[in-house]
């Protein structure tokens, strides 16, 4: 009876208040914003969006520039740290517990958080610290020191909402999902013990971690292209097999967006309100867009321009959210699992052995374990870049520290998994952590991209005058923030 309490306590707490109507508010205005006066950008530019990214991913050339990792693969550790479980467990937790309706929401935070994601990766890019050895770090701590606290002269505001914005990353190292759903989605399809599962997995991970950066960038490059076609694929031959079933599945996203969606099955039914945020929550937590994460790689990119990495996270989101994203909805509710009572990972695991069978069970159960490891990989990456800030980049403790993070950092998701095996946890309870996890920074860092809005325009600016002859070239203009170098048009 307590534990009821107790997470009916923390449901109200999250849904209420954290992921309240401010915090959705907020998030919708960004995007609208960002969307407004940069022209549109992620929808009118599209073609050269395009064109960049097929360069980035299939030229041979490495730009001689700053950086620790090519563009490309810093692109792999990002969506493969996004694309994972928050597109297979969390979009189909949003289907369980807002219905069809919550996907369309997850289409509007989707596109709206392309934006979004370019301006956090561009600003990301411009304030990053180059350390003595070369290797380049930056994210959201570092524009909201560097953005508000020296150029803007600001004091306590910076402080605040990097306290905010450590403080949720900190929540998300102890309450890791990854290796839950990953425990869950094996043991519900080979018949073994979750903990056993974990044990393996969080082996992989120290696996994975154990080379640092350059080598998860060289391992992401290699598997998340073929994980991603992997599942694209499997989703969409189901959705093939029933494309006569595709009108009633839109009908019941488009009328369940704006009525909320009434009992079915083992569905119990959700009101409006709870639709529209479970949807953005869970596009928020399967995008990372306006989380401030995948900057923390993008940081670390090689390339000649902020927003030409910046772009690279539009494609991050579009693939995430638009692209994946909707195959795992469109599964759920084409087979009809929707309204089966089921959620997390086990509901979309169900919807693809109603596709596909057994066999597409099985080859998806191993799918997660690949979206799982990589998105685990992909956060401890993000992380690094949260304790060298704290530490101080070149102090002598560093390395012992960092040495420690490594051989610490998987262990908080083995415990999850214990804990909720031996507590008999429901996956939708685990996910209420994850939610309460990822509203503190999110808010912090929505703030710090609208008060830094002015110089993510400049460098958009700059960037259409010198890769889309829009505009006038200023000569006198610092790319990137500590150089103070003259680029050559």
């Amino acid at each position: 009876m307590a534990e009821k309490t107790m997470m009916k306590l923390l449901e109200i707490i999250v849904w209420d208040y954290l992921w309240g109507v401010p915090l959705i508010a907020i998030s919708l205005f960004v995007g609208v914003y960002f969307t407004l006066f940069s022209g549109f950008f992620q929808f009118r530019f599209l073609r050269h969006i395009s064109k960049v990214v097929y360069e980035k991913l299939f030229s041979k050339n490495e730009l001689e520039e700053k950086g620790t990792i090519s563009a490309l693969e810093a692109l792999s550790i990002a969506i493969g740290a996004t694309i994972g479980v928050g597109n297979i467990a969390g979009v189909a937790t949003a289907i369980a517990v807002g219905g069809p309706g919550a996907v369309f929401w997850l289409w509007v935070a989707g596109l709206l958080g392309q934006i979004i994601k370019m301006v956090e990766v561009s600003l990301a890019v411009h304030y990053r610290n180059t350390s003595e050895t070369g290797a380049c770090f930056g994210g959201p701590t570092y524009y909201i020191q560097k953005g508000l606290g020296v150029e803007k002269g600001m004091k306590i505001l910076p402080r605040i909402l990097s306290f905010l914005f450590i403080f949720g990353f900190g929540i998300g190292f102890f309450l890791t999902l990854q290796n839950y759903t990953v425990s869950e989605a094996i043991s519900s399809t080979f018949d073994v013990s979750m903990i056993h599962v974990s044990v393996i997995y969080t082996v992989l991970l120290y696996l994975m971690i154990s080379g640092g950066l350059p080598a998860l960038g060289k391992i992401a490059a290699r598997l998340v292209p073929f994980m991603c076609l992997f599942y694209i694929l499997g989703g969409l031959f189901i959705i093939l097999l029933n494309v006569e079933l595709l009108p009633a599945t839109f009908s019941l996203i488009f009328d369940g967006a704006f009525s909320g969606t009434a009992a079915a099955g083992g569905f119990a039914g959700a009101a409006f309100s709870k639709v529209i945020k479970i949807g953005i929550s869970r596009a928020v937590f399967s995008s990372e867009a306006g989380w401030g994460s995948s900057p923390m790689i993008h940081a670390s990119a090689k390339t000649d321009h902020p927003c030409r990495q910046g772009i690279m996270g539009v494609f991050e989101v579009f693939v995430d959210t638009i692209v994946v994203c909707t195959i795992t909805s469109l599964v759920i509710i084409i087979t009809g699992e929707w309204s089966s009572g089921a959620s997390g990972a086990d509901l979309t695991l169900s919807a693809f052995e109603v596709g596909i069978g057994v066999t597409g069970r099985t080859i998806l159960a191993v799918g997660v374990l690949l979206f799982g490891i990589t998105t685990s990989s992909g956060l401890y990456a993000q992380i690094e870049v949260l304790v060298r800030y704290l530490l101080g980049e070149g102090r002598k403790a560093e390395k012992a520290i960092l040495r420690i993070y490594k051989w610490s950092y998987p262990l908080p998701g083995l415990a999850l998994v214990i804990y909720a095996v031996a507590q008999d946890m429901p996956g939708t309870h685990v996910w209420l952590f994850a939610d309460m996890a990822t509203a503190f920074p999110i808010f912090a860092n929505l703030i710090a991209l609208l008060l830094l809005s002015r110089k993510f325009f400049q460098l958009l600016g700059d960037y259409k005058a010198r890769y889309l002859n829009i505009g006038t070239v200023d000569p006198d203009f610092a790319v990137f923030h500590d150089s103070g170098r003259k680029n050559v048009v």
